[in-house]
């Protein structure tokens, strides 16, 4: 609860900063100074909330001793100055730094052949539905579609409306999402009715941009690092597709990460969309680096950084969903992938915020 002074002061100052048009001429800067401005607007809405509660409570309590009626609301508003203080506490607890970012989320089937494509396009959908219920913007980067419509792999940006709390960012809620979906069900390929296993992997990563490029990953974003190659699309998309060479291939030398994309017709959309996921992925590399260095716990108690961990299965006849991570179960798989992932997000959300309040209490 100590420094709740310096919090304000620099929340209005930052106020400050964005009411100056010199600002918004620096894109980076501009993001950066929204970034914590709304970070910071929470905690300075419950101070000063709380403060209002208090000096309330303290003229309730003084004029109590005479009249009942005050005695009665001096209760309620302690009550009330409890309930902010947990409130505030909640918002000063230790956060992930990326909670308040976009995502790149990349689904990819695995051990199913055809069935885990079709599933893979099951999570694309469910993961959509989801972020258009939180009211957010969802694009597929880049995709492979398998022969029977599903996809070998895909790629999709989901974003939020301006620049949100961390507690209502992208990356809070979707970061533990990280891992393997196994599905149990019968395939449509399937004759005799068998139940077949089958697993997809999705790995989350949150959204880079030019900020971080000119402050994390200047070195690594640098051009003599890249190499860029064009090639003719190929698959389903119509009369462009392999007449002119529109799609690109940036393979990052140091790492030897190769980033393709085709789904634009033009040379230069495909470009900036592969762009966006390398820096995402050297971010996502540069973050795993340093949990290393540090490796005194992981950066997320709940979002496994082994991305063959299995973390959740789908369990078609039953309707099961079950979270193996956090034990949480329910029969409603049907509207799970209908975008219904409030609850089992929550049950992540939880384990993970008891855990960086233990390892807190821990270090304190």
């Amino acid at each position: 609860m100590e420094g709740l002074d310096a919090l304000v002061r620099e929340h209005a100052e930052l106020e400050r900063r964005m009411a100056d048009p010199a600002l918004h001429a620096d894109a980076a800067a501009a993001r950066r100074v929204g970034r914590r401005y709304a970070e910071l607007a929470p905690i300075v809405r419950l101070v000063r909330e709380l403060d209002a509660a208090q000096q309330d409570l303290g003229a309730a309590r003084e004029l109590g001793a005479e009249d009942p009626e005050l005695a009665g609301e001096a209760e309620a508003l302690e009550a009330r100055c409890a309930e902010l203080t947990e409130e505030l506490e909640e918002l000063l607890a230790p956060r992930d730094a990326d909670d308040a970012r976009d995502v790149i989320l990349e689904v990819k089937a695995g051990a199913g052949g055809e069935e885990s494509a079709l599933f893979a396009a099951d999570l694309v959908r469910m993961y959509r539905q989801y972020a258009t219920a939180q009211g957010w913007t969802t694009e597929v980067i880049t995709s492979s579609d398998s022969d029977l419509g599903g996809f070998k792999d895909a790629t999709v940006s989901i974003r939020a409306a301006g620049s949100p709390a961390p507690a209502d960012g992208v990356w809070a809620h979707l970061k533990y999402e990280g891992g393997v979906h196994r599905v149990q069900r019968v395939p449509v390929t399937e004759s005799q009715g068998r139940i077949h296993t089958s697993a997809v992997g999705v790995l989350v990563m949150p959204e880079a941009d030019e900020t971080d490029e000119a402050e994390l990953l200047a070195d690594q974003m640098a051009p003599a690092n890249l190499r860029i190659d064009v090639f003719r699309s190929s698959g389903p998309g119509g009369q462009s597709v392999n007449t002119t060479d529109s799609a690109v291939r940036i393979t990052h030398l140091p790492t030897g990460i190769v980033v393709s994309c085709q789904n634009e017709k033009s040379q230069l959309q495909n470009k900036e969309s592969a762009l966006r996921i390398l820096r995402s992925r050297l971010l996502e590399a540069l973050h795993a680096a340093q949990d290393a260095e540090a490796s005194a716990a992981r950066r997320s108690q709940v979002r496994t950084v082994d991305r063959s961990e299995r973390i959740r299965t789908y369990n078609f006849p039953e309707n099961r969903i079950a979270d193996h991570r956090t034990g949480y179960k329910a029969n409603n798989l049907d509207q799970v992938l209908a975008g219904d992932l409030g609850p089992v997000i929550r049950s992540a959300q939880d384990a993970d915020r008891a855990a960086m309040l233990a390892s807190a209490q821990e270090r304190g």
